[in-house]
């Protein structure tokens, strides 16, 4: 939480993959501070659903049907929220998959070149767009999802996702790094399991599920809303000494 009350009301934040999971439970915890939040994914429908339970929660939104993976459509992103509020005060970019599961010898070029797209040339554009903007302002924060896969390599299932968010976790880095004294800060989350679509997407069987809760010490997934709190509180007053690092969240273990 911040130190200052009603440090968010009123500021405004960017959210890649906003329809579902992490970024739609994001987006409502900033809409719960009084922020506006600019909800953005290629799930037209999802998206506007976000909007629709954001706004109920009496906060100013904004939803946009974006494919993260053209660059100019995420300058149009980017535009449509100054357009709409004025200010990018926070960028989250929660949108990125594994597209599917393969073992390392199967993995095509079709497969890697979508999977970074996704990941890697998403959350990439998306700084740049609002780097600019919040560098003229002096004041910015950035939030990208890593994955505990990128620790772990993703043996048999996902070394082309695990090595996305590796590029991602170290862009983060550099880009936190090499704006430091401009007003910027920039983090990466690596969640383990989180209870979402794409964790029931990895537990293909029972026993899959199992063997993913074993490696847990606390025996559970993790809540969207459990990252949702913590991207709060990176965007926050409370951290302002906080940038370049990555915050594993997987209750102790995050198997992959």
């Amino acid at each position: 939480m911040p130190k200052t009350p009603d440090y968010f009301h009123g500021k405004t934040i960017v959210i890649t993959g906003a329809a579902s999971g992490i970024g739609r439970a994001t987006a409502l915890i900033f809409a719960r501070e009084g922020a506006n939040v600019v909800c953005a994914d290629i799930d037209e429908d999802g998206v506007e659903k976000t909007v629709e339970a954001v706004n109920k929660l009496g906060a100013q939104s904004l939803a946009l049907t974006i494919d993260v993976t053209k660059r100019a459509a995420i300058e149009d992103m980017a535009q449509l929220a100054l357009d709409g509020f004025g200010r990018i005060h926070f960028l989250f970019n929660s949108a990125g998959a594994a597209i599917r599961r393969s073992t390392f010898l199967d993995i095509d070029d079709d497969l890697l070149e979508r999977t970074f797209d996704l990941n890697v040339k998403g959350t990439f554009y998306a700084m740049q767009a609002v780097l600019p903007h919040m560098i003229e302002n002096k004041f910015g924060v950035i939030v990208n999802v890593g994955s505990m896969a990128h620790r772990r390599g993703g043996p048999n299932t996902s070394v082309h996702y695990a090595a996305a968010k590796g590029a991602v976790v170290t862009m983060t880095m550099g880009v936190a790094r090499e704006f430091a004294t401009k007003g910027i800060r920039a983090l990466s989350i690596s969640p383990g399991p989180i209870d979402t679509a794409f964790a029931a997407a990895a537990a293909t069987t029972p026993q899959v599920k199992q063997a993913m809760l074993n490696d847990i010490p606390m025996q559970r997934f993790g809540a969207a809303e459990e990252i949702g709190e913590l991207v709060l509180f990176m965007c926050s007053d409370a951290c302002q000494f906080m940038t370049a690092d990555t915050v594993y969240v997987n209750g102790g273990g995050g198997w992959r």
